[in-house]
């Protein structure tokens, strides 16, 4: 049984400045996504044409980086603490005091890229193709990030597993180091299969199936590893014993089976 390292969530102290360990995931995660957008644009389709350069890189994680925080804070007080918020609506803008939703944040994200495809004339299909391939190396930042705050820890876990772990503020029994699991699923598996498929192997995958993909991936995943995972306190389990986390990827992998039929009906491969 191991006991959590108990990191300090400040990286540096420069005065009064405080950098966080998290904050720097978060740079992490936008430098990933720099360096593998750069990679992207050497792909097919987007290395024969011209409109697609490094400033759509830039500009795509701007307004992603937007939605996220918008989508990510207002979902997690949609699907969270709704009544909470309801009650005390100004709170929502008390970022520094928590809460964000990965599922929130994912729609933010989309309402982003739908504008971006519309104010710069392409193909919502084609840019969310683009992006998401590059989106996994992010989540696993991001898990490191929970990791080293001690936040978001498991479930109970049997005392004789190796790697299980005493996490403080969670008391003294010994819990699935979830985070780990969502950095190795979510992060490194999802992130390798993706630019597999994404790269056109064995055939180009058609215009929109890698986003398609995407959604079927994080979702199969994150279910999976909601099960290891300690839900929220104020919210337990729900129906069918399923937490808020895996209520939420029901349909983003319905809807992206959709999508992948769809596409593979209706759409060419791209090019």
């Amino acid at each position: 049984m191991l006991q959590h390292p108990q990191i300090d969530p400040v990286a540096l102290q420069l005065g009064p400045v405080s950098i966080h360990w998290y904050g720097l995931t978060y740079l992490a995660a936008f430098a990933f996504f720099m360096l593998l957008g750069r990679s992207r644009l050497r792909h097919h389709p987007y290395a024969s044409k011209p409109e697609w350069s490094m400033r759509d890189v830039e500009d795509i994680l701007f307004f992603g980086v937007v939605g996220v925080i918008l989508g990510g804070r207002i979902g997690y007080c949609l699907f969270y603490k709704p009544a909470y918020y309801w009650v005390h609506p100004l709170e929502i803008f008390a970022v520094w005091q928590g809460g964000m939703s990965f599922h929130g944040g994912m729609l933010g994200v989309l309402g982003s890229l739908l504008w971006y495809s519309i104010a710069r004339q392409k193909s919502f299909w084609e840019v969310a193709d683009f992006v998401v391939p590059c989106v996994p190396a992010g989540l696993a930042s991001g898990r490191i990030g929970n990791f080293i705050n001690g936040e978001l820890w498991g479930r109970v876990a049997d005392p004789a597993l190796p790697w299980a772990m005493v996490f403080r503020g969670a008391g003294d029994m010994p819990r699935h180091p979830s985070q780990i699991y969502q950095f190795l699923l979510e992060g490194l598996l999802l992130f390798g299969l993706l630019w597999w498929y994404a790269r056109g192997t064995p055939q180009p995958p058609k215009r929109g199936q890698v986003a398609a993909a995407f959604l079927v991936g994080y979702g199969v995943m994150r279910f999976v590893a909601e099960f290891f995972r300690e839900p929220d306190a104020h919210l337990g389990y729900l129906s069918l014993g399923m937490s808020m986390g895996q209520w939420l990827c029901v349909p983003m992998v319905v809807g992206g089976i959709g999508i992948w039929l769809w596409a593979q009906k209706n759409s060419t491969p791209k090019n």
